[in-house]
């Protein structure tokens, strides 16, 4: 009987109960694992609480022969991801990865940006990220292993258009990834981050398209971009397969799988004399007009249809 890369590891699953982090909760229990599903049963908006959801998914990865419990709590509070993580021990005895899927949508030009739309999404998108990253640290720090996946998007990693909130939350997610992979890399923990490309209704709000555009993408990413494509590279990230595997980032799309860089300098410039204000207007926007990375947004940037 062949074994199943995520047999017997404990998997908690943010925001499960819909889109991505549902088909990650469902794909991860036929892999093997013993799934938390943590949905809160919010609106896009964050407002709200409706549990059957995560029931759902829980009672679907029973029906197919799995274990899942459902937790209720929010990412945005760290006691909220305490209690998943206790949910994992009391059920299941151990913790060995977390997906941090769940988020939140509060999408506005800038300048009507208001401060709560803007904390909002930070509370439970990189708030969150950090929640449920610091509620396993010490589980998996005793057992010397654990794989965290965290969930960055392309509206931070290239840009996007009325989504400033979204975009500062997802590059903090970046950056967070990056120096846990760091500080306990030593106690063999992984930290990776994926920009998903699928149909849900995180992106049915995207504004500065027309409604004939917007249903146009709509339909082109219910067929080709689903978010069951999504779930094997975040279980396969929690698997031992994935051991040497850290601090990076990956993109999903369709049948596709990718590597993002991450920022390096490009170019240098020199002055023996040190540098004035009236020398960098002189020689600077000439030296490096052409390394200037141009005001894209995603569309721009991954141009190809998905296949």
């Amino acid at each position: 009987m062949t074994v199943k890369l995520l047999q017997d590891k404990v998997i908690l699953v943010t925001g499960a109960g819909r889109g991505v982090g549902r088909e990650i909760a469902l794909c991860a229990a036929r892999n093997g694992a013993k799934v938390v599903v943590n949905d809160l049963g919010a609106s896009l908006a964050g407002e709200g609480q409706d549990a059957s959801p995560a029931q759902e998914v829980v009672d679907l990865i029973r029906a197919d022969g799995g274990e899942g419990v459902i937790n209720g709590d929010s990412v945005a509070t760290a006691e909220g991801a305490k209690r998943m993580v206790d949910d994992a021990i009391a059920n299941f005895g151990r913790i060995d990865g977390a997906v941090h899927s769940a988020g939140i949508l509060r999408d506005v030009i800038f300048h009507r940006m208001t401060p709560e739309d803007f904390e909002a999404v930070l509370r439970v998108h990189l708030f969150g990220a950090f929640n449920v990253s610091h509620a396993c640290a010490p589980h998996f720090k005793a057992q010397e292993g654990g794989a965290f996946v965290h969930m960055t998007s392309t509206s931070g990693l290239i840009g996007s258009f009325g989504q400033a909130n979204y975009a500062a939350a997802k590059m903090g997610i970046v950056g967070l990834s990056r120096a846990i992979s760091f500080d306990m890399a030593k106690f063999r923990v992984r930290s990776n981050c994926i920009a998903p490309h699928a149909f849900s209704r995180m992106i049915e709000t995207i504004p500065g398209k027309d409604p004939e555009e917007q249903a146009r993408e709509m339909e082109k990413r219910r067929t080709r971009t689903r978010a069951d494509q999504i779930a094997p590279l975040a279980a396969f990230l929690c698997s031992d397969a994935a051991a040497g595997i850290t601090g990076q980032i990956f993109g999903a799309r369709g049948n596709e799988v990718y590597l993002y860089n991450q920022p390096r300098p490009i170019r240098t410039m020199h002055r023996d004399d040190g540098w004035t204000v009236e020398a960098l207007a002189e020689r600077l926007p000439n030296a490096w007009a052409s390394a200037f990375t141009p005001a894209e947004r995603t569309r721009d940037v991954i141009g190809w249809d998905p296949i």
